[in-house]
C-alpha cells in the first residue's frame, strides 16, 4: 500500500535511497527517481515518450560515464535504468550532466549514427559503365570513320563483354547449364564478327540495364538479426542463496530465480513465485488489455511489467522461451527467391537451346553469318529481360508514392496471386488504444457518450478520472483522456491507495472512491446488484461512492474507422478474410460480429508459434496468404506467409520481416497494393506478347528470305521499347 503517489516497488529500497534525493528536476527535462538501491538506478524522464533521437542521445551520453555498467531506456513507460559500480557517490550530478549533454550536444546523435554497422551493398549500377562507353564510342566511330577507330571500338567493347563472358563460363563450369548469359554472349560475337560494333554494344546496354534494374528493385538477402531477446536488458537480477546478484540474460539457468520491476521486460519464461504485477502481453500475445499476475501464474519473456514487482521462478530460459521459439520459426521460415526475374528467367531458360538451335542450323545450312546473328538477336528474351523488371520497378515507385513500401518484384507477383487474408486483431483491425465506449450509471435511462451525458454519468467521470490520474495503467489513461474531452474538471484528490490488478481507493470531494473490478468492489462491501450487459467486445471498471454503487465504465479497444471498408472490398473480390490473435475468443468474435466474418475464420488464444501454424495450414490447403500484423508477436506468421504486410508504425521486427508496409498506417493501402500487384501482371502479360510476336514474325523472316541485321535490330530494340514503355503505366496518374 501506497499512499499520495504509485511507487509499489520501493519496499526493497527504502533503506537503500542514499545516492540522491527521491526527486532532482533540471531545467529542461524533468526527471524523477522511480526506483534505487546500490549500484542501480530506475528514473524516470517523461521526455523520452516524445524524442527518439533524445533517447538514442541519453543512452550515448550515460554510457560515457565512468563506471556505468549498463544501460537501457524504454520509451513506452519513459524509463532509464543504470547499472553503476557502487564506488559512485555523486550518481545524482553526473546524471544531470549527462542529460544536459543529450539535451543539447547534438554530435552525441552523430556518434550514435557513425556506430551503427550499415552492411555495404554492390552498385548495381556500376557494370552499366562500359557497355555504356562502348555504346559511345562505336557511335563516333560510326559517325568520325577514323582510321583508329576500329580497334578502339573493338578493344571497349571486348571488355565491356567481360562480365557477361565471366558469368556464362562460370555457369558453364560450376552449374553445367546454359543461362542467359551465353546467348549475350554469343550474339555479341556473331554481330561483332560482321565488323558493325554499334549493335552488339546497344544489345550489352540492354542487357545490362535490365540486370541492374532487376538488382535495384530486388530485396536485400542479407536480414537483419531477428533477435526479440535484444529488446531486453542484458543484466537481470536473480536472486541465488537469499542474495540478489546482476547477472548478464545469457547466464540465467532454470530454477534461477529473477526479479522484474515497474518499467522493465521478463527475461525468461516461468511462474509468479511472490509479488504482484499487471503485464502488458500485447507484445508476446497480441492481447490489448494489461493481465493481473499473482503467485501461481505463468509468465513468458518479453512481455512487459507496467505496475509492481515480482519473483519469478525460471522454467524456460533464451531460445527455450515462446519469444525464442518466435525467433527460431522466422529463422527457418522458407527463404523465397526475391529477384525480379521470374518471368523473364523462365521464359529465357526455355527459349536458350531453340534459338542456339536454330542459329547454329541457319549458319551450317546458309554459311550466312548475318542470318545466324539476325536469329540471335532477335532472340525475345532481351525484351522481356528489360521490361519486366521496368514494370516491377515502375509499380514499385508508383506503390512508394502512394506510401506503400513494397521491397520485391516477388512480393508484387504474390500480392497479386493472394486468396486469403489473415489480420491480426490488436493493433492491425483495431486502434490498439483503449478508449471508453460508454458509461452506465445505476437508474440512469440513458447510456453512451456520444451524445452528451446525463447527470449521474458525469459525476461517475468525474470521480473516476479524479481516482485514477497519474495512474500509468492504459485503462486510467483513457479514463482521464475521456474526462478531459468531455471538459470535465478533475477533482482534486486526497489519500488514495492502488491496489495492483484490483483498483484504486482514494478520497474525493469528501467521498471515498472506489474505482476497480468487480471483486474489488466485494472485498471492500459494496453491493453490485443488478447492472446492464455490457456492450460486446468490452470490458468494464466499476465505481463506487462512501459505499454505495453508481455504476459502470466500459471501455474497449475500437476498430480501425476503416477496417469495415477493408473487409468489405476484400471479400467483393472473393479473398477470405481471417482474425488471428491473442487475445481472447469473446472479444475476437466481437470484433468479427462487426466486420461481417464468419465464426470459422476466427483463430484466437493464439501464442506466435500458434499464429505460424495457422497461416501454414491455410498455405497447406492451397491458399495464397497475406497476413498483416504489426507487433513482434506476429513476426513469425509474418515470415511464413506467402507476403507478410506491417505498418510503418509497426515493431522494429515487424516491419523487418514485412515484404509489404504501409507507412500510411492506413488499411486502405493494402486494398491499393492488391490493386496494384494485378495492375503489374497484367502489364506484364502485356508486355510479353509485345516481346514476343513481332520478334517470332521477324524470326520466321530471318529465316526464309532473310532480313538485314538492322532491321532485326531494330524489331528487337522496338519491341523492347514499346514493352518498357508500356511497363511504365502505374506510373501515370
Amino acid at each position: 500500500m501506497v499512499t499520495g503517489h504509485l511507487t509499489s516497488n520501493l519496499s526493497l529500497a527504502t533503506k537503500d535511497w542514499r545516492l540522491f534525493a527521491p526527486k532532482i528536476k533540471t531545467q529542461e527535462p524533468t526527471w524523477s527517481v522511480i526506483h534505487t538501491c546500490p549500484g542501480r538506478s530506475r528514473l524516470r524522464v517523461p521526455q523520452l515518450r516524445q524524442d527518439v533521437n533524445f533517447a538514442r542521445r541519453l543512452e550515448k551520453a550515460v554510457r560515457k560515464l565512468d563506471g556505468v555498467k549498463d544501460v537501457r531506456i524504454s520509451q513506452a513507460s519513459a524509463s532509464v535504468v543504470i547499472t553503476y559500480t557502487t564506488k559512485i557517490k555523486n550518481f545524482g550530478d553526473m546524471f544531470k550532466h549527462a542529460l544536459a549533454l543529450a539535451t543539447t550536444n547534438r554530435e552525441l546523435e552523430q556518434i550514435a549514427d557513425s556506430q551503427e554497422n550499415t552492411p555495404t551493398e554492390e552498385n548495381p549500377w556500376s557494370e552499366l559503365k562500359l557497355p555504356i562507353l562502348a555504346t559511345i564510342v562505336s557511335l563516333l566511330a560510326e559517325l568520325l570513320r577514323l582510321p583508329i577507330a576500329p580497334p578502339l571500338v573493338a578493344a571497349t567493347l571486348a571488355v565491356a563483354t567481360l562480365p557477361v563472358a565471366k558469368r556464362a563460363v562460370e555457369s558453364i563450369c560450376k552449374n553445367r547449364k546454359l543461362n542467359i548469359d551465353c546467348l549475350d554472349l554469343i550474339a555479341v560475337t556473331l554481330t561483332s564478327l560482321q565488323g558493325s560494333y554499334l549493335t552488339p554494344s546497344l544489345m550489352l546496354t540492354l542487357h545490362e540495364l535490365g540486370d541492374a534494374i532487376r538488382e535495384r528493385t530486388a530485396r536485400s538477402t542479407q536480414r537483419q538479426t531477428l533477435e526479440l531477446l535484444n529488446t531486453l536488458s542484458a543484466f537481470a537480477w536473480v536472486e541465488r542463496n537469499s542474495q540478489k546478484q546482476l547477472l548478464p540474460i545469457k547466464e540465467i539457468q532454470q530454477g534461477d530465480i529473477v526479479i522484474a520491476c515497474t518499467g522493465e521486460l521478463i527475461p525468461v519464461d516461468g511462474r509468479v513465485l511472490r509479488g504482484q504485477a499487471t503485464i502488458d502481453e500485447q507484445r508476446l500475445t497480441g492481447e490489448s488489455m494489461p493481465v493481473f499476475k499473482q503467485p501461481g501464474d505463468e509468465v513468458y519473456a518479453s512481455t512487459y511489467v507496467r505496475e509492481g514487482e515480482i519473483y519469478i521462478v525460471a522454467e524456460r530460459v533464451g531460445s527455450q522461451t515462446r519469444a525464442g521459439v518466435s525467433i527460431q520459426i522466422i529463422k527457418d521460415a522458407p527463404v523465397h527467391d526475391t529477384r525480379m526475374g521470374n518471368y523473364a528467367a523462365q521464359i529465357a531458360e526455355r527459349a536458350l537451346a531453340p534459338a542456339l538451335l536454330l542459329s547454329a542450323f541457319i549458319l551450317a545450312t546458309t554459311k550466312n553469318i548475318t542470318k545466324a546473328a539476325s536469329i540471335l538477336t532477335l532472340d525475345f528474351v532481351t525484351g522481356i529481360r528489360v521490361s519486366v523488371p521496368t514494370t516491377v520497378l515502375a509499380s514499385l515507385t508508383a506503390a512508394a508514392r502512394r506510401g506503400i513500401l513494397i521491397r520485391s518484384g516477388r512480393a508484387l507477383e504474390q500480392l497479386a496471386k493472394v486468396n486469403a487474408v489473415v489480420f491480426d486483431k490488436t493493433g492491425t483491425l483495431t486502434t490498439g488504444n483503449i478508449v471508453v465506449v460508454d458509461i452506465q450509471a445505476i437508474g440512469d435511462k440513458i447510456s453512451g457518450i456520444s451524445s452528451g451525458l446525463s447527470k449521474e454519468q458525469t459525476r461517475i467521470l468525474e470521480l473516476a478520472a479524479a481516482a485514477e490520474y497519474r495512474l500509468t495503467h492504459p485503462v486510467a489513461s483513457a479514463i482521464v483522456r475521456c474526462a478531459r474531452e468531455k471538459g470535465i474538471r478533475l477533482l482534486r484528490r486526497g489519500e488514495w491507495e492502488y491496489q495492483i490488478g484490483l483498483g484504486v481507493r482514494a478520497e474525493i470531494d469528501g467521498e471515498t472512491v472506489l474505482v476497480g473490478s468487480d471483486r474489488f468492489l466485494h472485498q471492500q462491501g459494496v453491493e453490485i446488484g443488478n447492472i446492464a450487459s455490457l456492450p460486446p467486445g468490452t470490458a468494464a471498471l466499476f465505481v463506487a461512492s462512501n459505499g454505495h454503487f453508481l455504476g459502470t465504465i466500459c471501455y474497449a479497444d475500437p476498430l480501425r474507422p476503416e477496417s469495415l471498408s477493408v473487409v468489405r472490398c476484400l471479400q467483393l473480390e472473393n479473398i477470405e478474410t481471417h482474425i488471428l490473435t491473442g487475445d481472447s475468443l469473446p472479444r475476437a468474435r466481437a470484433v468479427a460480429a462487426e466486420l461481417g466474418i464468419s465464426e470459422d475464420k476466427i483463430h484466437a488464444h493464439a501464442f506466435p508459434e500458434q499464429k505460424a501454424q495457422v497461416v501454414e495450414k491455410l498455405h497447406a490447403s492451397g491458399k495464397t496468404v497475406a497476413f498483416v500484423g504489426d507487433g513482434i508477436n506476429d513476426s513469425a506468421a509474418l515470415s511464413c506467409a506467402d507476403v507478410s504486410v506491417s505498418f510503418g508504425e509497426g515493431s522494429d521486427v515487424a516491419r523487418e520481416t514485412a515484404d509489404v508496409v504501409l507507412m500510411s498506417n492506413d488499411l486502405n493501402s493494402l486494398v491499393e497494393a492488391l490493386a496494384l500487384a494485378k495492375q503489374t501482371m497484367q502489364i506484364i502479360h502485356q508486355n510479353n506478347c509485345l516481346c514476343v510476336f513481332p520478334n517470332l514474325a521477324a524470326l520466321g523472316l530471318a529465316t526464309t528470305i532473310g532480313i538485314h541485321p538492322l532491321v532485326a535490330t531494330a524489331v528487337h530494340n522496338g519491341s523492347a521499347l514499346a514493352a518498357s514503355v508500356n511497363g511504365l503505366r502505374p506510373l501515370l496518374p
